[in-house]
This record gives structure tokens, C-alpha cells and sequence, in this order.
């Protein structure tokens, strides 16, 4: 496929995106040096703060893997990595409480989340077929496929755009958990603001990539319209 002018802006970012990965990293690597004055583990934030929200069936499961971190909504289990969930840093901590925010807004029925949930059969199946759609319409120049390939990825666009006031709404709830239970200080709070600050911005890429691709297609959809009808 030809060179598109959304191509550079496209590039850009994943530039961003590339960047928030690397920050992500940096900055949990950075404060997982840091011990949280109160001393908890993740695992012991993730379950005080689990009972004391009423969700005494909801286990903490620890995972292999790094930032692999979770809240499964379907099982409603909350997996912390083992540095998480071992650890008693500022950012093991910052992200314990990040997916018990998640936990919560399960059980408070969160309107995001819920439609969330919603959404994912459908963004399940529209996100494996779409680009199959418009690869074909592409090459045999047929509209029609276009439109299709560009309606199903608009449902999976839609799916990242509605996930990040999930994300951002998780990681305030942690921060304000954090800070009423006494698992941080004031001083403190620098660290999970950049803890999760970062992980936040690469949600804000993907969905920026999502959005910029799909409006490519669609002005390379109109483009060709105007083509056929001259």
C-alpha cells in the first residue's frame, strides 16, 4: 500500500507508544528500589484493601512473568507478578492497588467496564477479520470490503478509546486507597504518580495509533469513492 500523508503522523505515535513502554519500565524499575514506608508486600495491599471493599471471594494469585499484572473479570481474580506481589515498593504496591481498583469497579458495576465487557465478544471477533477485509479490498480495489473492513475496526478502536477512562478511573481509585489506608506518605506520592502515570500513557498511544489508522482508511475509502464516481 502507497505512502499516506497519516502515515507520518501514524509513525509518530508509535514513537510515543515505544517511548511510554520504555518509561513504564523505567520508572517501576526506578521505585521498586523505593520501600513503601508501611512495608506491605503487594500481596498484603491487594488483599487489605480487597476486604475491606467486601470482596473476601475475589483471591490474589501471583504469576510468573514481568508486568504481567492482571484483574481476570471473568474468574474475578486478581494476579500480581511475583516482584509485585512479593515486593514492598512503592511501585509493587502502585500496581497491587492499580488492579484492585479494577476489582472494585467490578463490583460497583462501573459504567466503562461494563461496556467494556460488552464490547469484547464482538471486538474479539471484528479484530481477527478486519484487517483481512481491507488488505483484500485494497488489493482488488473493492469498496465494498473497504467499508466492511473499516466498520469492524472501528469497533476495535472504539474497544481502546472506552479503555482508558477504565484505566485512568483504576488508577485513581489506587492512589485514593492508597493515601486514606496509610499504605503511602504524602512524600510518597510522587512515586505512584509516575508509576502509574506511565503505565496510563501507553493506553493514551495505543488508542492514538487505533484512531489515526482508522482515519486513514477512511479518507483512502472516500479518496477511492470520488475516484470510481469521476
Amino acid at each position: 500500500m502507497f505512502f499516506h500523508p497519516m502515515d507520518f503522523l501514524i509513525l509518530i505515535a508509535f514513537g510515543l507508544s515505544i517511548w511510554a513502554q520504555f518509561k513504564v519500565k523505567g520508572n517501576f524499575s526506578k521505585w521498586s528500589e523505593v520501600r513503601a514506608s508501611s512495608g506491605m508486600t503487594g500481596a498484603q495491599a491487594a488483599r487489605t484493601l480487597l476486604d475491606r471493599q467486601g470482596l473476601y471471594d475475589v483471591p490474589v494469585e501471583v504469576v510468573p512473568g514481568a508486568l504481567s499484572d492482571h484483574y481476570d473479570p471473568i474468574s474475578r481474580t486478581v494476579r500480581l507478578s511475583e516482584d509485585v506481589y512479593y515486593g514492598s515498593s512503592i511501585a509493587s504496591l502502585s500496581v497491587a492497588c492499580h488492579e484492585i481498583g479494577h476489582a472494585i469497579q467490578h463490583k460497583v458495576h462501573y459504567p466503562m467496564l461494563v461496556l467494556r465487557h460488552r464490547m469484547f465478544p464482538v471486538v474479539n471477533f471484528a479484530s481477527g477479520i478486519a484487517p483481512f477485509l481491507l488488505m483484500g479490498g485494497f488489493l482488488l480495489h473493492a469498496l465494498n470490503l473497504i467499508g466492511l473492513g473499516i466498520i469492524l475496526f472501528s469497533a476495535a478502536v472504539a474497544f481502546q478509546v472506552v479503555t482508558l477512562p477504565v484505566e485512568f478511573n483504576a488508577s485513581a481509585r489506587a492512589k485514593a486507597l492508597m493515601i486514606s489506608e496509610g499504605f503511602i506518605r504524602n512524600e510518597e506520592e510522587r512515586g505512584v504518580n509516575q508509576v502509574l502515570g506511565a503505565a496510563a500513557l501507553t493506553y493514551v498511544a495505543a488508542a492514538l495509533i487505533s484512531v489515526l489508522e482508522l482515519l486513514k482508511y477512511v479518507l483512502i475509502f472516500f479518496n477511492q469513492s470520488r475516484t470510481e464516481e469521476d
